[in-house]
């Protein structure tokens, strides 16, 4: 029986994505295979963080016992994480869930996404700025689908300039959710709206981090 590292499991409001406001219950997985320099969860890969070992049928005790329909599985990367098939094949049993995965876009989607009753990805797109932008598979732009959302998360105007070439190259309003986010504290929101705007970016949104409004940029579990 598989056996997986959480580091975190709440419930809280979706900060972001287009379940936003809604509530959910979030389960962190420990690891990750990128470093980017503006990660706000990096406390959650390190060697010497404290995790649960929990079984996938705990896991989904846990999230049933919530009361909650809206599922995010996060990290730290998910997707490394040994036998998370069989998480998801156990989640995607239970069609009144709506599970979600964030991914940061250095892992082949496809094994996933022929899951019956498939999670939806939130899948990252990492920037200059974030000094991971060569560890990113665009060949995942082809699996993704109307119910998954591609992330841009952007510190400055050379971020926005690299996300708006690779929405428009790949033509990804047209196969999925787009968002941009902010590297929170980083740049200023005015310049975010605005460059949206000059450059008609339709079907194309800003997004905040809605749990860092509300709750503070350092408050974990929410």
């Amino acid at each position: 029986m598989a056996h997986y590292k959480v580091v975190e499991k709440f419930i809280s409001l979706n900060g972001e994505g287009i379940l936003v406001g809604q509530p959910a219950v979030f389960i962190r997985f420990h690891g990750c295979n990128l470093s980017c320099s503006f990660c706000d969860t990096s406390w959650a890969n390190e060697k010497d963080t404290t995790y649960d070992f929990m079984t996938e049928e705990e896991i989904y005790e846990y999230i049933k016992g919530t009361g909650i329909k809206n599922v995010t599985l996060t990290g730290g990367e998910p997707l490394l994480v040994p036998n998370i098939a069989e998480l998801l094949h156990l989640l995607s049993l239970d069609t009144c869930l709506h599970v979600e995965i964030e991914t940061n876009g250095s892992i082949d989607l496809s094994p996933f996404a022929i899951i019956p009753n498939s999670p939806s990805f939130t899948m990252d797109y990492k920037l200059p700025g974030s000094l991971m932008e060569d560890k990113m598979l665009v060949s995942n732009f082809e699996i993704l689908s109307q119910k998954d959302t591609v992330k841009f998360v952007v510190g400055s105007r050379e971020d926005l300039n690299r996300a708006r070439e690779v929405i428009y190259d790949y033509d990804l309003t047209s196969k999925c959710h787009v968002l941009i986010s902010p590297v929170y504290g980083k740049i200023k929101l005015d310049e975010i709206a605005d460059y949206l705007i000059k450059h008609r970016m339709n079907n194309v949104a800003m997004q905040l981090q809605m749990h860092k409004i509300i709750w503070g940029p350092d408050r974990r579990g929410v």
